[in-house]
């Protein structure tokens, strides 16, 4: 369990808020969104982002904006300002077909991330789990290799691409 109690939570969930910055899971989630919905404003996805959330901590509305400006700098979404509705033009968002090209990255990403917590969470409640056992070889490497993108590596070398 992190050390810091979670004031969400309290301290009998084990749960990600107390485990510091996971900004960046904040990224998949507003393309999901984008993807899902075709076109949104930022307040829309702030009020469905917890839905689809990665990780028990509350995404604040900065790190959204923060995110889609990022998004949107980088090509993977586009804004434009809504000035047609009654009061303030607002900026309206959409996903651009290299941001959908990223969502599948991320995926894939993510997929291999949560092999990889799997495989971690297995080997801390297996039974005799000790110290020495931290040695063993992740499930079809061998010893001395780790997994880097998908391709197997001696441990100290880098993977040429």
């Amino acid at each position: 369990m992190p050390s810091r109690l979670c004031i969400r939570h309290g301290q009998d969930y084990p749960c990600t808020c107390a485990m510091g910055n996971l900004s960046r899971f904040v990224e998949p989630v507003v393309l999901l969104l984008l993807s899902k919905k075709g076109r949104s404003y930022g307040y829309d996805l702030s009020g469905e982002m917890q839905q689809y959330a990665l990780t028990d901590a509350e995404i604040e509305r900065g790190a959204l904006y923060r995110v889609l400006r990022q998004l949107e700098m980088n090509g993977n979404v586009k804004s434009e300002w809504d000035v047609a509705k009654v009061g303030p033009a607002r900026r309206v968002y959409t996903l651009t077909p290299k941001g959908r090209e990223h969502l599948d990255e991320w995926a894939t990403v993510l997929d291999h991330v949560s092999h990889a917590m799997a495989r971690f969470v297995h080997e801390v409640r297996s039974p005799g789990t000790s110290a020495a056992g931290a040695h063993r070889p992740p499930s079809g490497g061998q010893a001395g290799e780790r997994i880097t993108g998908g391709t197997r590596t001696q441990a100290g070398r880098r993977a040429r691409r």
